[in-house]
């Protein structure tokens, strides 16, 4: 529950204006132009979103162009634009994918909470909150770093508060009082360990799951759980 930290404090309101270069500021639209509808456009639009996870894995945002994507993709620059306004747009594809599989994995797992002890619970929501760290980690860290020069709008906004929810609820259902409030802390809590472990680079997912762990039962005042 605590890896996605940096999305629940990013700035949500200001769908277009992104500082995309440090020191600048840039209006750009973050909507992409259109939804495809046929198979042919869905593949086209798919392999342009693909282009771009594949180029922030192995080169980074700073190599992250329109002309690249579209040349990784096998698509014409024109055909690009048909779909995305800019690169910033795809950016903000990739991570509204990447917070809809989040959300996914921590429903997921709340549902298997019940009848689980409290110690075990949050493991558990530790555990999927790491889960698309572990499918493509180094995709991940990049939309990560990248998100936060992008201002998200209400349909992120929308997933922020399922995820908080996904928190409280479960905190709820072990009559831990203040429920929300201590969402809340416990996601701020986190908020410094998991940011500054993925900025240096962290690849040890176990032992990062083993340091949440420790902070969130040591912040309600619960047996240390097993290294």
């Amino acid at each position: 529950m605590f890896a996605w930290v940096s999305f629940l404090n990013n700035n949500a309101s200001n769908p277009s204006v992104i500082n995309s270069h440090p020191g600048t500021r840039m209006t750009v639209s973050l909507k992409p132009r259109k939804k495809p509808r046929q198979r042919r456009s869905k593949v086209t639009c798919d392999a342009i979103l693909e282009a771009a996870a594949r180029i922030l894995e192995t080169e980074g945002p700073r190599n992250l162009t329109t002309n690249r994507i579209a040349e990784n993709a096998g698509v014409s620059v024109g055909s690009l634009y048909q779909y995305f306004p800019s690169k910033e747009a795809i950016l903000a594809e990739l991570v509204m994918a990447l917070r809809q599989s989040l959300l996914a994995d921590m429903e997921e797992a709340a549902r298997g909470c019940a009848g689980m002890d409290l110690v075990t619970a949050y493991e558990t929501l530790v555990s999927a909150s790491l889960k698309h760290h572990a499918r493509r980690p180094e995709l991940a860290r990049a939309l990560e770093s990248a998100e936060m020069d992008l201002p998200l709008n209400e349909d992120f906004a929308e997933i922020k508060k399922k995820l908080a929810d996904v928190v409280a609820k479960v905190l709820i259902d072990h009559d831990i009082e203040n429920a929300e409030q201590t969402a809340f802390d416990l996601i701020s809590l986190s908020h410094g360990l998991a940011t500054a472990a993925f900025q240096a680079g962290e690849t040890d997912l176990d032992s990062l799951s083993n340091r949440l762990n420790r902070a969130v039962g040591g912040y309600l005042g619960l047996p240390r759980p097993s290294a």
